[in-house]
């Protein structure tokens, strides 16, 4: 686990297991690892394929209750919590972005889309014989030790998310219009759109505006802004700041700390620019939010 003084726990599989940027193991049984029942986040993206069974999932803000067949998507930093005392059955796939191969980073417009959605329902049996194959044959090469294990693993990896961008429903909910299918963007334009989303992840407590990423993606802001605009139905600065108010959230629902200390944390002037900035995005004062969505799921 790495917890880098963060306000809450960060479960990273490399600090586990020096190197590795694939694991694949299984969960079952009628209650949930003590490491899964606390409130936590992954430096790494984690798909679960809930095979047999149902579990209840706290994902940032929502609660869901999964019954199989399912994925769970998680991307990193989302804040997670699995409760129930019904048996299950899962299977955990935890990867770094590195690990899969340029070509599918390429072609998964909708990459996004797919974490986004948290849980992808397995709508029939073709779909549960489609997704439990690809899950079945990294597992058992995973286990093995054979000749080219990783690029095999990579490799199957790549397959099953294509496989899995097949259950994605993608739509924007600003302009309730899917961007691009999931498969036909430009490669050169989903690139600099991923490279800007991870660049916010890695910098958005203290680069806030617009020219700052430009500057890092070595292009102009208005270039930015058109192709962002153009591929999200949303602005650059509204991107940022999104990002923002979701981490605001996280650790208003998540953790036990006062305004002023989250907004300390994320870098506001003082507490009393935080309230204003949180307001205009999501109407309510922060305190009025934590309560309130404290309140629907406690």
């Amino acid at each position: 686990m790495k917890n880098n003084q963060a306000l809450i726990p960060i479960y990273d599989m490399a600090a586990c297991i020096p190197g590795t940027n694939f694991i694949i193991k299984k969960t079952e049984g009628n209650s949930v690892p003590s490491y899964m029942a606390i409130p936590h986040r992954h430096a790494d993206y984690k798909i679960s394929f809930l095979q047999e069974g149902e579990v209840t999932h706290y994902t940032d803000f929502e609660k869901f209750t999964i019954k199989a067949p399912a994925l769970l998507m998680l991307a990193p930093d989302q804040v997670h919590q699995q409760t129930g005392n019904s048996y299950y059955k899962m299977m955990h796939i935890s990867f770094n972005k590195e690990f899969l191969l340029t070509e599918t980073q390429g072609v998964l417009a909708c990459w996004e889309c797919m974490f986004s959605q948290v849980v992808l329902p397995v709508m029939n049996v073709e779909q549960m014989q489609e997704i439990s194959v690809y899950i079945d044959l990294m597992y058992q090469e995973f286990k093995d030790d054979k000749p080219q294990k990783g690029l095999i693993l990579k490799n199957l990896l790549n397959a099953f998310i294509i496989c899995a961008g097949r259950l994605v429903n993608c739509k924007n909910e600003t302009t309730e219009v899917a961007p691009a299918p999931v498969v036909t963007m430009d490669y050169s334009q989903n690139r600099i759109v991923r490279q800007f989303k991870s660049l916010i992840d890695e910098n958005f407590v203290n680069a806030t505006q617009v020219t700052q990423y430009a500057d890092m993606l070595y292009v102009t802001p208005g270039h930015l802004n058109d192709l962002i605009k153009t591929v999200t139905g949303k602005t650059a600065k509204q991107i940022i700041d999104e990002r923002r108010i979701l981490e605001a959230k996280r650790l208003l629902f998540w953790g036990e700390h006062s305004v002023k200390e989250i907004a300390g944390r994320l870098n506001f002037e003082d507490d009393a620019y935080f309230n204003r900035f949180f307001k205009k995005h999501t109407g309510n004062t922060p305190a009025l939010f934590q309560r309130t969505i404290r309140e629907k799921y406690n």
